[in-house]
């Protein structure tokens, strides 16, 4: 069933075949969304007098019943349907007869679209986003469990200053803050109903698109009926650009495990179950799940470049160039939060090596601190950088013997003041915006 056929009109199966595409993969996503639509729109064209409220009874409870059979494990679309948006009327016609016929008054397929990608990307930024906290929450807990074991600071990837695993876990964590920021733009940009935009230019029929809009929990609509159409393609560039920006902060700390489980850092360490071995050297103890988390969080991060290209020549209206951002997006979104799930476990499983600073390699990471013990001796700064800097060149620098490094960093967000709890602070203004 097409719900644009005529009696006297077919298509070419080859032409069919090439449209369609990996349409009905992803509409199996959209199908409980597809039936939250159509229940909202039941309700509005009988609120406005466009069906009786008999029928919209009728709707409401055959919907319901659709709503049940399309979350089913092995749901599928049948072969002989063009869409989910199809199947849901022709389900709903042979189950009730004329009312399901009356369900796409004053509507398209544009809208109905629309409304469907709305209500599955706003579901899932919230899971991304209760995810990323899941994460966010686990470094903090690491961060604030290992404040006190140093670890080196690079800069160039030259050993640069002293760190230590609260603040480098710390770090990340305040990251996904920023990270969940953006994606709380996304999310906003998301809330916004374009059900009753029709094709893109409204309707004849009295349709109340505030009542669709507070039926569906919209924070607000998308009042232009013609940028209701216009916010195709720009959503879904908005939802990759915030997970983007996760993907971003992953992939990072992705390759700093690469980097501290090397056996030329050995800072961390994970079980052998985490791992993989080599095929021909039996000592071998790989990072694939991180290289993979980098690998997969870069490809992540293409997205909204991807969607880009594809949306920013067209003029407005809808094209069907629309239909693919469903098979760039919807794969980067399942991709991301197993990324997020793999991550939380290694993390949960990994160990750090202690005291690793009493090596005398790194000696040269108190070169700084030498520095500030002369200044605060009476030194001025610049005299005092060149007396340690002369002692590195001449070879003969001694580490300082200081009894309590932490104590002697006390401004927020260093190694004494990690203001984890500021970082916190700063996550639930962000999640106050994710309604």
């Amino acid at each position: 069933m097409k719900l644009w056929s005529k009696s006297n009109t077919s298509t070419s199966a080859q032409i069919e075949h090439f449209t369609v595409g990996r349409d009905k993969e992803f509409d199996v996503l959209l199908a409980p969304y597809d039936v939250l639509g159509n229940k909202a729109q039941a309700a509005m064209l009988a609120k406005v007098g466009l069906i009786t409220h008999e029928e919209n009874n009728l709707l409401q409870t055959a919907l319901n019943t659709i709503y049940i059979e399309v979350q089913a494990p092995d749901f599928v679309l049948p072969d002989d349907v063009e869409d989910i948006h199809s199947y849901v009327e022709l389900l709903l016609t042979e189950r009730i007869g004329e009312a399901g016929k009356k369900i796409h008054t004053g509507r398209s397929r544009n809208d109905q679209v629309a409304v469907d990608i709305k209500l599955f990307l706003r579901a899932q930024v919230q899971e991304v986003k209760t995810d990323t906290v899941k994460l966010f929450e686990l470094l903090v807990k690491l961060s604030n469990q290992f404040k006190d074991h140093l670890l080196p600071g690079y800069t160039h990837l030259q050993m640069g200053m002293p760190s230590s695993f609260g603040l480098w876990l710390g770090a990340y964590a305040e990251s996904l803050v920023d990270d969940l920021e953006m994606l709380a733009a996304a999310y906003s940009i998301t809330n916004k109903n374009p059900l009753g935009s029709g094709a893109g230019y409204g309707s004849s029929f009295p349709l109340d698109r505030e009542h669709t809009t507070a039926s569906l929990e919209f924070g607000n609509l998308s009042w232009n009926s013609v940028y209701a159409q216009m916010s195709r393609g720009k959503t879904e560039k908005a939802v990759a650009t915030g997970i983007s920006y996760i993907a971003a902060s992953l992939s990072k700390l992705a390759y700093d495990c690469c980097l501290y489980m090397n056996q030329n850092f050995g800072f961390i360490k994970f079980p052998n179950e985490l791992t993989t071995g080599s095929s021909i050297m039996p000592h071998k103890k790989n990072p694939d799940v991180f290289e993979l988390i980098r690998a997969k969080c870069n490809r992540i991060q293409s997205t909204p470049n991807e969607l880009t290209l594809m949306i920013n020549n067209l003029p407005s209206g809808y094209h069907r160039d629309m239909q693919l951002t469903k098979e760039i997006l919807f794969p980067a979104l399942e991709e991301l939060k197993a990324c997020i799930s793999m991550m939380i476990l290694m993390l949960e499983n990994m160990s750090i090596t202690e005291n690793i600073l009493e090596d005398d390699k790194y000696k040269y990471l108190f070169t700084v601190e030498s520095m500030n013990e002369l200044v605060k001796s009476g030194l001025s700064y610049r005299d005092a950088y060149k007396t340690v800097g002369n002692a590195v060149d001449e070879g003969t620098f001694e580490k300082p013997q200081l009894d309590n490094l932490f104590a002697l960093h006390t401004h927020q967000g260093s190694l004494g003041n990690l203001s984890n709890d500021k970082i916190q602070d700063a996550l639930n203004i962000v999640l106050a915006k994710f309604n």
